[in-house]
């Protein structure tokens, strides 16, 4: 794709990167096919070649308009697009320079700033949010059955083993998951210390910086990403082997730390080996197979399990079938999943801020998940977890917590 980007942008460090994306576009029109708002809503506009066009126009000078930032908005940045795409357009990064650029131009009116700034205080706030989560849970027997499927109930946590191991690893705790499910960091917590591994949640840091990034807050997303560099650093330094990131959608963008500070002097390299150590629990437990296996409960039954791929997890992190191997390899039985590359519509905030789409694609989710008549749905990302569990007929759990139940049973047979 040719191009002719305006004075403002052109030599800037997003005008180049912008500048290079576009040109590796060759409007073949793959992506089209899998972009879940475009098989939705039918608008070429609403998939990612319009949108393409759409921040093409934008940084080559035309003023964008309202309906520019809809379409923009309406992205689910899923990146089924790139997954699809034989060119390697990087279609994700591109929507981030463009949505920036078009948001201020465009703008967004006093209720709309509100309504986001509400969004990202409210859930960045650990205390905030916990208190709320409580006081939802309390009162959840009263409320209107509509917003009462929105609180997840509470789930028994676990022992989280105490750091005895030479091996060490770091946990993210998350802002979402650490309240709504603390369960899943502490499964992970013990299938480690199983193999000898600590898994060790250091203070100081929080919130991966995703949910400012995605609404486009990115001065409070790179000081949460800063704030995390500095409280994991140290340990870091003293050679702690991996950051586990278990909601892969905290993956991405812990994984991204090094594209987003590149041009940082400061912590550009630091950054870049965040990134290089940030793993998901797919990548650890595969690379620790060979002593994970002894220790799985193989004659413990098996059950019915229909896997979600978070479009993070096999968009985002590439990691597109191995997380489905394992639970395979635990003795359950997969059931078949059609269209399992399109988003739930969870997608960070997506579900608040597009409630109607979102609501439309996790529909079609729960009806391919649910019928080959599982008995349980797994997945790898909070947001999709709570998403699903809101509408789902069946129990929806992370795949670790599958994991560490095989093994706390070989333990107590064992015992």
């Amino acid at each position: 794709m040719q191009t002719a980007l305006a004075d403002f942008i052109r030599d800037t460090p997003d005008g180049r990167e912008a500048d290079a994306i576009l040109r590796s576009c060759v409007h073949c029109g793959f992506c089209t096919a899998t972009c879940p708002t475009y098989q939705l809503l039918g608008d070429e506009l609403d998939g990612p070649r319009g949108r393409i066009y759409l921040i093409k126009e934008v940084l080559e000078g035309v003023a964008p308009t309202e309906k520019t930032q809809l379409h923009l908005d309406r992205c689910l940045t899923c990146l089924s697009c790139e997954t699809t795409c034989p060119s390697g357009v990087k279609y994700g990064r591109l929507v981030d320079i463009g949505r920036r650029v078009v948001d201020a131009r465009v703008g967004r009116t006093a209720i709309e700033q509100a309504k986001r700034w509400g969004i990202r205080a409210g859930i960045m706030s650990a205390p905030l949010f916990g208190t709320a989560l409580a006081a939802g849970r309390m009162l959840k027997g009263i409320l209107p059955n509509e917003l009462a499927a929105k609180i997840p109930d509470r789930s028994a946590t676990g022992a989280w083993p105490p750091p005895r191991h030479p091996r060490r690893m770091l946990a993210l705790t998350s802002c979402v998951q650490g309240k709504i499910a603390p369960s899943i960091d502490a499964a992970m917590a013990r299938v480690l210390d199983r193999i000898g591994i600590a898994l060790v949640a250091i203070q100081g840091g929080g919130c991966c910086g995703a949910m400012p990034h995605h609404l486009n807050q990115d001065a409070v997303a790179f000081t949460s990403i800063k704030r995390n560099i500095d409280a994991w650093w140290p340990a870091i330094q003293d050679g702690a082997e991996a950051v586990v990131v278990t909601a892969s959608g905290c993956g991405v963008m812990v994984k991204d730390y090094g594209h987003l500070l590149r041009n940082d002097p400061s912590y550009a390299a630091k950054a870049a080996r965040i990134s290089e150590q940030a793993k998901d629990p797919v990548e650890i437990v595969a690379a620790e197979w060979s002593r994970i296996a002894p220790q799985i409960a193989m004659d413990m039954g098996s059950k019915k399990v229909a896997f979600h791929s978070p479009c993070s997890l096999q968009h985002g992190l590439k990691l597109k079938g191995n997380a489905e191997e394992i639970v395979h390899a635990l003795g359950h039985e997969l059931t078949t999943v059609s269209d399992a590359h399109l988003c739930c519509g969870a997608a960070g905030t997506y579900a608040i801020l597009q409630p109607v789409i979102s609501a439309a694609l996790r529909s079609r989710k729960i009806a391919a998940l649910e019928a080959g008549d599982p008995e349980i749905i797994a997945t790898a990302n909070i947001g999709c977890l709570v998403h699903l569990a809101e509408r789902a007929s069946v129990p929806v759990r992370h795949w670790i917590e599958l994991l560490d139940e095989r093994m706390m049973n070989r333990k107590r047979v064992a015992d």
